[in-house]
């Protein structure tokens, strides 16, 4: 099924170069596969943050407006090209979540703990019940922040078995470990000297981190500190970069890739310490970007409306083929990947989150 779906995608990625896509439900050729919008949750403020459940069955939504949701992912089996988009069933829903926006969140590995990050400087960490789809028990917040929290993830301590939460943002520009299973945090790792605006964790201990600083670091909390920084070169011939606003890592380990501010997005070989390559999908800041499960695919989310797929089955060196698959009204914050099918959210400025998907051939 899933294969299926890649193999549809792969077919339809080379129909259309970047900046052709239309506004609307759906953007494609017309009688051609393409993305449609499923479903749209409407809220009174921009919506920063979207992020599926590990299980995939549930996703949870952020936003400026402080309140978060958690919705049911929709069967999709019956979706057609001339879908009508529709609310999302909210499963659960909180008001006044933070005392600010909510401009990050994380599950757990296994989906046990969510974490939500806010300018009102705080984490908070929560027990998730799969079964029931709420939050339960006593939420920890955590207040060792002096900024706006830009991004958290979960690191899986395998030698304690528990869960470790790692956070950073504005303020003094570094990035804290905590422990989830007594909610302190233990350790606060120096090195940016901008602020933190994007995480992302690999290969258990692993991390990496991109900042306003223009430079990527990989951090092993096996060695408590980082073991190596990159400033992606966004310019041919000059080294001074671009902050970097979203970083990961294809799970291999080896490509990096960042997206900047300058609308850059660069490949780079981590074992070969080299620049693969710089392109520009997108015509503003890329502020979100994620390989789709199987690392097919790259998907970027930027300020310029839109959402590209950006195919990596080839020569990584040559030219790289790159689509448009779904548009907002304004700026794009986020895009996720669901964790075994071949759909997406989307965060945006237009207040939405938007879940696209590819109708069945």
């Amino acid at each position: 099924m899933l294969m299926l779906a890649f193999k549809c995608c792969a077919r339809f990625l080379h129909l259309q170069p970047v900046g052709s896509g239309a506004g609307g439900a759906s953007v494609g050729t017309p009688g051609r596969p393409k993305f449609v919008a499923v479903t749209a949750l409407e809220d009174v403020q921009a919506v920063r943050c979207a992020e599926f459940h590990p299980h995939g069955k549930v996703y949870a939504v952020g936003s400026n407006s402080k309140t978060l949701r958690i919705c049911a992912y929709p069967k999709l089996s019956d979706l057609r090209e001339d879908h009508v988009t529709y609310q999302p069933t909210v499963l659960f829903k909180r008001t006044r979540h933070h005392k600010g926006s909510i401009y990050c969140m994380a599950w757990s590995p296994v989906g046990d703990l969510m974490a939500t990050g806010s300018n009102d400087k705080s984490v908070k960490l929560m027990r998730f019940n799969a079964d029931t789809s709420n939050l339960e028990g006593q939420e920890i917040e955590l207040s060792m922040h002096d900024g706006t929290v830009r991004d958290v993830c979960f690191l899986e301590d395998t030698s304690n078995k528990s869960s470790l939460l790692i956070s950073g943002g504005a303020g003094d520009c570094k990035i804290y470990v905590t422990d989830c299973a007594t909610g302190q945090p233990y350790q606060a790792l120096s090195g940016h000297s901008g602020h933190i605006l994007s995480l992302y964790n690999w290969g258990g201990a692993m991390f990496v981190s991109g900042s306003q600083d223009k430079t990527v670091r990989f951090w092993d909390l096996r060695t408590r500190g980082c073991v190596d920084m990159v400033t992606p070169q966004t310019q041919p011939g000059n080294r001074m970069g671009s902050p970097v606003a979203a970083v990961c890592m294809d799970p291999s380990g080896r490509l990096l890739v960042s997206g900047h501010e300058d609308a850059s997005c660069v490949l780079y070989d981590v074992r070969g310490g080299r620049t693969v390559q710089c392109f520009k999908p997108h015509a503003s800041d890329i502020r979100s970007i994620r390989f789709s499960p199987s690392a097919y695919y790259l998907l970027t989310a930027g300020y310029d409306n839109k959402l590209v797929l950006t195919d990596l089955q080839g020569d990584l060196t040559m030219p790289l083929p790159s689509v448009v698959v779904a548009q907002h009204a304004d700026k794009v914050i986020s895009g996720r990947w669901h964790p075994t099918e071949f759909s997406f959210l989307s965060t945006s400025a237009d207040k939405t989150a938007t879940l696209w998907a590819l109708p069945p051939v």
